[in-house]
């Protein structure tokens, strides 16, 4: 029985696909030990927001490869789709694999693939996330939800991918291609699984949830509602929704149904306006206020997260202090 090892950096989405590919794999007759023992087949799921995620992936190839050089390597992920061609070069690596393909790579091991460096993906055909145009042109892979299938209670479910938004600072759309999403009835179904597997409370998550449905002519708020019948699960819990993606059914709904949890983690990315119009966020800082402040009005127990990034070119030391002052204006 061969063993295989996950080693995941980045999002809860991250985590989410290797959970699920783990079981996959474990379907297949390997046994999954942990990213520091000996295995067979290591799998690295990559993050590209940050250098410093870059960085822990490659020093954890040359540290892989030096312990067990007669493993192999599959790198899969935002860095591998953004950086293909350096990941390639990198001594030890046998697979790389584009963030659509990730799923691939347990069909490639069952007829003896060698090297199948995944084709169609950005990281096959360039190392420049700067190419917009094929970014966007790019097709967008169809879509399964997923949950992960370790833990006690808690599942983490997978509803949407991609991202239509393209704001400045952000490389995920290139990495992950467009928002694309399952229907509300393939979505609930697999809830149902998830339920059936015991599970007692799940988080969604994707890169931008509140997108879901769109371009098939549904609404985030519908299946929300759809979800609160599922027999089975007790919780229901959000995770970053964005601001102009967060009306008021979900806060509405949100406070009507115990199911879900008063939990909201809103994007704030920046508090001056200045900034933001940098960044090609949608919305203002009004905007955010008001939101914030319509949860708090209708859910004065609510718990309220925002995230904000710091040091963004062209913010000067005014841009700063109003943002300072703003967040501390804020209900979160």
């Amino acid at each position: 029985m061969k063993k295989i090892a996950f080693h995941t950096l980045g999002c809860k989405l991250n985590f989410t696909e290797s959970s699920a590919l783990a079981q996959r794999f474990e379907q297949a007759g390997y046994t999954v030990v942990p990213a520091e023992e000996q295995a067979d087949v290591y799998i690295v799921n990559t993050c590209t927001v940050t250098a410093e995620a870059e960085k822990k992936c490659r020093q954890f190839i040359h540290r892989i490869h030096r312990r067990f050089p007669q493993a192999e390597i599959a790198v899969t992920g935002c860095f591998s789709e953004l950086r293909g061609a350096e990941i390639r070069a990198m001594a030890g690596v046998t697979y790389v694999l584009g963030t659509a393909d990730k799923t691939r790579l347990i069909d490639m091991k069952r007829h003896g693939a060698t090297r199948p460096d995944a084709p169609g993906t950005t990281a096959a055909a360039t190392d420049n996330p700067a190419n917009v145009t094929a970014a966007r042109e790019q097709a967008a892979p169809a879509f399964t939800p997923l949950h992960s299938a370790k833990g006690r209670t808690r599942s983490f479910f997978k509803i949407q991918d991609g991202c239509d938004n393209f704001c400045t600072y952000c490389a995920i759309p290139y990495a992950r291609g467009r928002s694309r999403s399952a229907t509300i009835a393939q979505t609930v179904e697999a809830a149902r699984r998830i339920a059936a597997d015991g599970f007692k409370e799940v988080v969604f998550t994707g890169v931008n949830i509140g997108d879901f449905g769109r371009k098939n002519g549904e609404r985030f708020v519908d299946l929300l509602r759809a979800l609160a019948t599922v027999d089975g699960i007790a919780r229901w819990r959000l995770s970053s929704v964005e601001p102009d993606l967060l009306d008021s059914e979900i806060i509405e709904l949100v406070a009507d149904e115990p199911k879900f949890m008063p939990h909201f983690h809103i994007p704030l990315q920046a508090g001056s306006d200045a900034v933001l119009r940098a960044m090609k966020r949608r919305y203002d800082t009004a905007f955010f206020a008001r939101k914030a402040e319509e949860i708090r009005r209708r859910l004065p127990d609510a718990f309220i997260a925002a995230d904000v990034i710091v040091g963004f070119p062209t913010e000067t030391a005014a841009d700063f202090e109003d943002g300072y002052r703003f967040i501390e204006s804020l209900p979160i």
